[in-house]
């Protein structure tokens, strides 16, 4: 397949939200809160829901919750809007087995993260997520390259090699490199989804051509970012510039300390949910509180 010919699988366009994952105050998910949110984002104009992901605590989740928490967001979703399922490990075994839980219950997609840690080499990223989609073809895959968390960085032309893939279908870039962003959508395959997994460069990548963002500020601005993902998109640059001014200290707001820290705490501030973690996360210091608040207040996004 060449970068001139359509991809058999067209994704996403627009704003899709990494969505949190509610807790009590004991720590265990909070199952109607996540149900409630769902509800919310259909409501809201969001275009996909991304559960289980690094916004959704994928790290401090047990499997069982996991594979629930997939599971409930699809059956609440009833076919309204797509789920995306978080299915990535830094084991390829475990990535493969959460892909067919996903699969079985419904979920449209599957975001795949690089594998953390381990540090594979190129090779063993090509085998990694061509494993993953050999073993479940129905699920189409979304890679996410996030080298901040990983340490390990996929590079340009193994995300080529990997969009020859049928099932892979597009990849969730979170470098905030545009120069690199330009080269994937420039030389990716037709129908090959690029899509910014930084609030703050969103807007750039998507005026280059990129097919939108997964997003932490939508958790708590989701008409926004759908305004500005459909402004971008149509390349409405002066509507796009002028949401993401808006916007921009809400983005940094969201990132004042480790995500999903902040975005927890103004969606306690909102009334959507609780601000409960698990540990190793602890609450947002007193210091960026007013911070988040502030860009809160401007937005007119608190109660």
């Amino acid at each position: 397949m060449t970068s001139e010919q359509a991809h058999p699988l067209h994704v996403l366009s627009g704003s899709t939200v990494a969505l949190v994952t509610p807790m009590d105050a004991a720590g265990a998910v909070d199952y109607p809160a996540l149900r409630r949110l769902v509800d919310w984002h259909i409501e809201q104009g969001t275009c996909c829901i991304c559960v289980v992901g690094t916004t959704g605590e994928s790290p401090t989740v047990t499997v069982d919750e996991h594979c629930e928490i997939i599971r409930v967001a699809v059956e609440q979703a009833a076919g309204r809007i797509p789920i995306m399922a978080g299915c990535g490990a830094n084991s390829t075994a475990e990535a493969i087995a959460l892909a067919r839980y996903a699969s079985e219950v419904g979920a449209k997609f599957q975001l795949q993260v690089v594998p953390y840690y381990n540090r594979p080499t190129q090779a063993g990223m090509v085998a990694h997520f061509s494993a993953i989609a050999d073993a479940t073809p129905e699920l189409p895959m979304v890679l996410y390259n996030v080298p901040g968390r990983t340490v390990a960085d996929m590079q340009h032309e193994t995300v080529l090699h990997l969009a020859q893939l049928p099932s892979i279908v597009g990849i969730k870039e979170a470098t905030a490199d545009m120069v690199r962003a330009q080269w994937l959508i420039r030389e990716a395959p037709a129908g090959f989804g690029v899509y910014s997994g930084d609030d703050l460069s969103a807007l750039a990548l998507m005026l280059c051509g990129g097919h939108g963002c997964i997003s932490v500020t939508a958790n708590i601005a989701p008409q926004w970012m759908a305004r500005l993902c459909a402004a971008a998109i149509r390349g409405d640059a002066h509507t796009a510039n002028r949401l993401q001014h808006q916007l921009l200290p809400l983005h940094e707001a969201m990132f004042c300390q480790a995500n999903p820290i902040p975005v927890k705490w103004a969606m306690q501030r909102a009334h959507l949910c609780g601000a409960h973690l698990r540990l190793p996360l602890t609450p947002l210091e007193a210091p960026y509180q007013a911070m988040v608040e502030q860009a809160m207040h401007d937005l007119h996004l608190l109660p």
